[in-house]
């Protein structure tokens, strides 16, 4: 039995953070930072179902064309990350009231699609347009405390973005769900994102406080690996997928993350309506699922 200590239940029998019973998640799951972006999501629902809200996690349930969808507020990082996906994982993985994990041939695969907002590294990746990420790397320490397994592409680019960036530590890289980007990643950009753990110095902006690194804007833009599968860029940062694809790895779901761009750090620019971008990105999604 898991201990009561480790799978924390509220009086309800709801997972501790989220506050959801296994009744009020579907197979596949829209999430969104902000809490507001839910009701931009459902509202094109035909119905829902089921409402709830625990701190910054905010949960809409509901049919759009017949198919059951959830979408959740995750708010901001990796540590954020690490409360949604375990306590998605075990809303369905999990018997509440065994307090055990179920056997592999009833584990449940979810469908996760992380609808989120990027600035662009680079100049070829324009405000406005959307993003799939194959690729993300992770500069956060979410990794440090999970068995994660790379594949040999995935470790050279680690390492040799380690030495581009003189880091004490490997950043993780991982790549994403193939299933999820074909089906909804036509006539995206392809793209390959840095999750960064903060907002202004991890993504080298500068306010009052300098850079320890005064290039690292341009270290990341100009980084390059080369391989059999081609010329490896960085495209885009943001603050999560990094730790998206790495549990979906690890707990065996389906994972991807869609960007609109809404800044682009080589031209200085940021969009003027940036909801408008988000809001296309969100219908395309629905009418692809």
């Amino acid at each position: 039995m898991i201990p009561s200590s480790e799978l924390i239940l509220n009086p309800d029998g709801s997972i501790y953070h989220l506050n959801l019973l296994p009744d009020h998640i579907s197979d596949t799951i829209l999430t969104v930072g902000d809490p507001a972006r839910v009701a931009q999501v459902s509202r094109h629902f035909d119905s829902v179902e089921f409402e709830g809200s625990h701190r910054e996690f905010v949960t809409h349930v509901g049919y759009y064309r017949g198919k059951r969808l959830t979408v959740l507020s995750t708010g901001m990082g990796t540590d954020n990350i690490d409360i949604v996906m375990n306590e998605l994982d075990a809303l369905v993985n999990i018997d509440f009231m065994a307090r055990t994990v179920r056997p592999a041939e009833e584990r449940l695969s979810l469908r996760i699609i992380r609808l989120g907002t990027s600035g662009s590294l680079q100049a070829d990746v324009p405000i406005g347009s959307m993003l799939a990420t194959e690729h993300a790397v992770g500069l956060d320490s979410l990794m440090q405390f999970y068995p994660l397994m790379e594949t040999g592409l995935e470790t050279e680019i680690a390492t040799e973005l380690q030495q581009t960036l003189a880091l004490p530590f490997a950043p993780y890289v991982v790549r994403g769900s193939d299933l999820l980007r074909e089906q909804l990643g036509a006539g995206m950009i392809m793209g390959n994102t840095l999750t960064c753990p903060g907002f202004y110095g991890p993504q080298g902006r500068r306010l009052r406080l300098d850079l320890r690194q005064p290039d690292y804007i341009a270290r990341l833009q100009n980084f390059r690996h080369q391989s059999a599968e081609g010329e490896f860029r960085l495209s885009n940062f943001e603050m999560e997928t990094a730790g998206y694809y790495a549990l979906g790895r690890l707990l065996g779901h389906e994972v991807l993350s869609l960007n609109a761009i809404v800044a682009n750090r080589a031209t200085g620019e940021f969009a003027e309506n940036a909801a408008a971008v988000v809001d296309a990105m969100i219908e395309q999604t629905l009418q692809r699922l």
